[in-house]
């Protein structure tokens, strides 16, 4: 099933340029059942890379527009009274997907933010008290813009932390950004993604997340893991650590990574691959740590570098 899935960043290459660490992290996220927070200015192909991913896995996707007038009932699904049956009937939401983009999640109050929880967490949702199973697989990839703050609310921790990753969507170097518009000179629509074709499906992801659970992790790196989560707890430029949960989301990824690399077993190496986007928004930076211009990334990366790395 590897090759299968390592196929994704060749046919997703036909309608999206570049962004492959970003492809990866969704293919990680897939197989461990997470979920994805991306983050990028617009205009960088946030949506054209899920809508791409949905395509060459034949997975059903939709996309919300997250807004300050969005109620929870527009994402999860609401009774809605039938005259003609005298009954309340279920409308199922969007949620009720394979794949749900988000799109700038932080742009909706709390209240509708919390809705998502429930679903993201248990995958499930529960209306009038009766719980209804959502799709699997099941994934959110939801969006935020990093500059933009006006008319934004901050994603609580509970919220972030049940994010598997957060992944940046840069701006393409100039080499791709020329190859972009090229694609557009040639009549390229973005909105067309006929030449995307599926090369893996649901059952595909089901064997190698069962693939993925036989990759063996030795007592040492699991120790590697917890000390660098540790290490957050402890660390004077912040004021909040990486939780238990994000340990083992760290075990995940580094696990699916190992195993996308033709691995059967995980190295140090894999760990730090996959600590950045992994731990990067379950820690809180102190503000004189902000203003002394620290960034999550680098301290993360100075946190690399002191823990001892097993041999």
């Amino acid at each position: 099933m590897r090759p299968a899935l390592l196929a994704l960043r060749t046919e997703i290459a036909k309608a999206v340029v570049g962004q492959d660490a970003v492809i990866s992290g969704l293919v990680i996220a897939l197989l461990c059942r997470g979920h994805v927070l991306l983050e990028g200015v617009p205009g960088v192909a946030k949506t054209l890379l899920v809508r791409s991913l949905a395509a060459a896995l034949q997975l059903e996707f939709k996309r919300l527009q997250f807004t300050p007038d969005l109620m929870p009932g527009d994402v999860t699904g609401s009774l809605v009274y039938d005259a003609r049956t005298a009954e309340f009937e279920f409308r199922p939401g969007p949620v009720f997907t394979n794949l749900l983009l988000a799109d700038e999640i932080n742009r909706t109050p709390p209240k509708t933010q919390a809705a998502l929880l429930e679903a993201m967490e248990e995958r499930q949702v529960s209306v009038e008290g009766e719980a209804r199973p959502l799709p699997d697989p099941f994934i959110v990839v939801a969006t935020q813009n990093p500059i933009e703050y006006e008319g934004t609310y901050q994603l609580p921790e509970a919220q972030l932390d049940r994010f598997l990753l957060k992944l940046n969507v840069p701006l393409p170097p100039r080499e791709q950004e020329i190859a972009i518009l090229a694609r557009h000179a040639q009549g390229f629509d973005p909105r067309d993604l006929s030449a995307v074709q599926p090369v893996a499906g649901p059952e595909d992801l089901a064997a190698g997340r069962k693939a993925v659970q036989q990759v063996h992790v030795a007592d040492e790196v699991l120790g590697y893991i917890v000390d660098i989560v540790g290490a957050t707890r402890y660390s004077p430029s912040l004021q909040l650590g990486v939780s238990p949960r994000g340990a083992t989301a760290l075990l995940a990824t580094s696990r699916c990574w190992a195993w996308l690399s033709g691995r059967p077993y995980v190295t140090p190496d894999d760990v730090k691959a996959m600590a950045r986007s992994t731990l990067r928004h379950r820690i809180q930076l102190r503000p004189e740590a902000e203003l002394e211009g620290a960034t999550p990334d680098g301290v993360l990366d100075g946190i690399l570098a002191a823990v001892p790395v097993p041999r």
